[in-house]
């Protein structure tokens, strides 16, 4: 096991942090999806000064959110995340709604993984709640090299790091996270979901038949459930039955590029590495309305929303220091159609008012008769904020004091 690569993905996350905050609702069967208006209730009790907390069930849900996550004792009645929370409401009636607070949870996610980094500096940041962490030389003997450590040892060092990331998050966060240490990152994201919540698994290349063959092909990731489904449609369910199949076989029903991959994949070769530094392609921001608004007798309410969304954009921009030329905006109507447009600004920016006003300009070359489901906004064309500074020192795009109005 020369490489040590470790999955790090925290357990409920969304629901977990609501529960630091509500720990009365351990326990409970609890829904994260709702708005602001599912905010719970406090008053004090008059005979003891007690605060006394009243929230929403989710029986009383009225809209068509969907859920963000939900704690295991809701995933346990068929609650999962992207389920409209109307449908969530007929399988867990009595369960609790909360409403997603993102700001805590950056808080919470910018703490654990820097938690990690002081125990393993190399660290992928793969989302909000989960990162991938090169083990390979952290904790080794000294004197010893990865290459030379014998697989015991491997083994025992990566059990060892692993409790320490773990113990190192608990203490951060108050928080549980699952970990797969196994020699890549594909096997490893497995290997994370094996003993949810809290778990920790370390796996070798040589338990692979007898650990990974057996789940559905499913599980691994990148097999979505069009390729999932085509496959069980080909009598091939499970990975070692994708491991079995005929390597040209499965180029011939799926192409030469999904149908290698998929091969390797079965047998737990992944040889892309730990990526240190990423960059984003885009940032976006947008929302569901829990009913069809209309451009016409919902003008200000969208015109409100509008304008949010695109500070809201500027401010995460500002935050992660980025600048961007192409301004989009996209429109999904009361019957799922979905539209996009975009227009690229001369100079590069992070400004609201001129997002604003970019974007209203898209918005300009979109039909407004039906009514609108969701509407959001995105930057891209993306580069650091000090980077377009030094490229043209007045390059980036400031407001202008009087911008055209949009169409809301």
């Amino acid at each position: 096991m020369a490489l040590l690569i470790a999955h790090l993905d925290m357990d409920a996350f969304y629901a977990s942090v609501e529960l630091l905050r509500y720990p009365e609702l351990r326990g409970a069967a609890v829904v994260i999806g709702g708005g602001d208006r599912h905010q719970p209730q406090e008053t004090v009790d008059s005979a003891t000064g007690r605060i006394v907390r009243t929230f929403t069930r989710l029986a009383d849900y009225v809209g068509r959110g969907v859920a963000t996550t939900a704690t295991y004792e809701a995933r346990a009645l068929g609650v999962h995340s992207a389920m409209g929370l109307m449908k969530a409401a007929r399988l867990a009636p009595d369960a609790i709604l909360l409403p997603t607070d993102f700001t805590a949870y950056g808080q919470y996610s910018r703490r654990f993984k820097a938690a990690v980094r002081a125990v393993a500096p190399l660290v992928q940041d793969n989302g909000i709640d989960e990162i991938y962490i090169d083990l390979t030389e952290v904790d080794l003997a000294p004197g010893t090299t990865a290459d030379e450590e014998t697989s015991a040892d491997a083994r025992a060092r990566a059990w060892r790091v692993g409790r320490a990331i773990k113990e190192a998050v608990r203490a951060a966060t108050g928080l549980t996270c699952s970990i797969g240490i196994t020699p890549n990152k594909l096997l490893s994201k497995i290997a994370s979901e094996f003993d949810k919540p809290d778990g920790l698994t370390v796996l070798s290349a040589d338990e692979v038949p007898e650990r990974i063959w057996p789940l559905p092909a499913r599980k691994i990731n990148g097999v979505g459930p069009k390729t999932a489904a085509r496959l069980e449609a080909l009598a091939v369910r499970t990975i070692g039955e994708l491991a079995g199949a005929d390597p040209a076989w499965l180029v011939e029903h799926f192409g030469k590029s999904l149908g290698a991959w998929m091969h390797e994949a079965a047998h737990g070769r992944d040889e892309r590495p730990v990526v240190t530094v990423s960059e984003p392609v885009s940032i976006s921001r947008e929302t569901t309305f829990e009913r069809d608004l209309s451009a016409t007798t919902d003008r200000a309410e969208l015109s409100a929303i509008f304008t949010e969304l695109c500070e809201d954009l500027a401010g995460d921009l500002q935050r992660k220091g980025y600048v961007g030329r192409t301004i989009g905006l996209k429109i999904r109507y009361g019957n799922f159609k979905t539209v996009t447009r975009d227009r690229t600004i001369p100079e590069p920016t992070q400004d609201a008012i001129v997002i604003r006003r970019t974007a209203g300009d898209c918005l300009k070359r979109v039909p407004l008769e039906r009514r609108i489901r969701l509407l959001g906004v995105r930057v891209s064309g993306l580069m650091r904020a000090e980077e377009a500074q030094a490229r043209a020192p007045c390059a980036v795009a400031e407001p202008e004091s009087d911008s055209a109005p949009s169409l809301f």
